[in-house]
């Protein structure tokens, strides 16, 4: 082979194939640098796409919990509104009914008392009769029944709280107890009873009737 026809081939020096090889390095190196920065980019955005999904999620639920306490506060106030408003209804009917009760009392006392006085005005004149046939039949065989009769008499009137108003002589008239009937000449002191004519009756302080007396005058 002649020296026209043999090819030429180029040797690569070590220095060359070095820098070569650098820069392919360089190159791969710079490649692979983006390609991480380009996935940490979208990480990046994926996470905070994450967290701004979560934050809104429980923006909501807050919402939603401030709502409900919202209305649970308004359900509150109109259940304790609703109780005040039955408790003052309780205290006004408990009111109502201690002054029913109070006035129901009074109005049976009244019967009551009516009633025992009406009881009164009708015996009260057979006592006194009684009296009087005491009086008039001194000696006689009568007495006897007629004393025990009186006796029970005067005990039903004790059971129903009666008491005779019966002053003793020389007592001082008492305008509200006693009626003076006259005035007489006496021993005792002026203006004091001087006898009972006929006795008045009295249940509790109230006075059924008066009794009636005479009463001591100035001996002339």
């Amino acid at each position: 082979m002649s020296d026209d026809d043999a090819v030429d081939v180029e040797v690569e020096s070590p220095d060359d194939a070095a820098r070569t090889n650098g820069t392919a390095d360089a190159t791969a190196e710079g490649t692979s640098g983006e390609s991480a920065d380009a996935n940490g980019g979208a990480r990046d955005e994926a996470l905070a796409a994450a967290v701004a999904e979560h934050d809104e999620a429980l923006a909501r639920e807050v919402a939603a919990l401030e709502a409900e306490l919202d209305e649970t506060r308004a359900d509150l106030l109109e259940a304790e509104e609703e109780v005040e408003e039955l408790t003052s209804k309780l205290a006004r009917v408990k009111a109502d009914f201690s002054n029913y009760k109070q006035r129901a009392k009074r109005k049976q006392d009244e019967i009551r008392e009516r009633a025992s006085e009406a009881l009164v005005e009708r015996i009260t004149p057979v006592r006194n009769d009684l009296l009087r046939a005491l009086d008039q039949e001194e000696g006689s065989d009568l007495r006897p029944g007629v004393e025990s009769t009186l006796e029970k008499f005067d005990e039903v009137l004790a059971d129903e709280g009666v008491d005779p108003i019966d002053p003793d002589p020389g007592e001082a008239v008492d305008p509200a107890r006693h009626q003076v009937m006259l005035r007489v000449e006496s021993d005792q002191p002026e203006g004091t009873v001087h006898e009972v004519y006929e006795p008045g009756y009295e249940m509790g302080d109230r006075v059924v009737s008066e009794a009636k007396v005479t009463v001591s005058a100035d001996e002339e």
